[in-house]
């Protein structure tokens, strides 16, 4: 079990702390958008560094988006057998566009799935950052349940 639960509550509020540990082991996620009254989400490469979030990306509609709204959220999560947590981060992103921040982006090693040229790196600055931690199991009959 990656967390401890007091009073063997099947969730668990995660210390910021917590959450970014389990934010530097993520890969991928899913970021979420706004822009000209539409919300969009999609799925992302992510990888997290002192306390800030990177994406490498490609010219389109989620680039175009970040620069009209800068305002966004990311989810990562995990799932095992008995086991799960979801971090949210809400925050502003920004295109990187000096030749030191490009660098200093490339350095930190982003991983993409598709064999695609993903030259554009985004910066995302966190204003909020909340994690849970559940224990999987089955649900309890309603004499059990406990309200939440």
């Amino acid at each position: 079990m990656l967390f401890d639960h007091d009073n063997d509550d099947p969730v668990r509020i995660l210390t910021d702390a917590e959450s970014w540990e389990l934010l530097a082991h993520a890969r991928h996620g899913r970021l979420a958008t706004h822009a000209a009254g539409e919300l969009d989400i999609v799925p992302i490469n992510v990888k997290a560094v002192d306390g800030k979030l990177y994406v490498r990306t490609i010219p389109g509609t989620k680039l175009a988006e970040l620069v009209i709204d800068p305002t966004v959220a990311f989810e990562a999560d995990g799932v095992t057998d008995d086991e799960a947590w979801s971090v949210v981060v809400k925050g502003r992103a920004r295109m990187l566009e000096t030749s030191a921040e490009i660098e200093a982006a490339e350095a930190v090693g982003i991983e993409s799935w598709l064999p695609a040229l993903r030259n554009i790196y985004v910066e995302i600055t966190p204003e909020h950052v909340e994690g849970r931690h559940f224990v999987l199991g089955a649900e309890p009959d309603s004499t059990t349940a406990r309200p939440y």
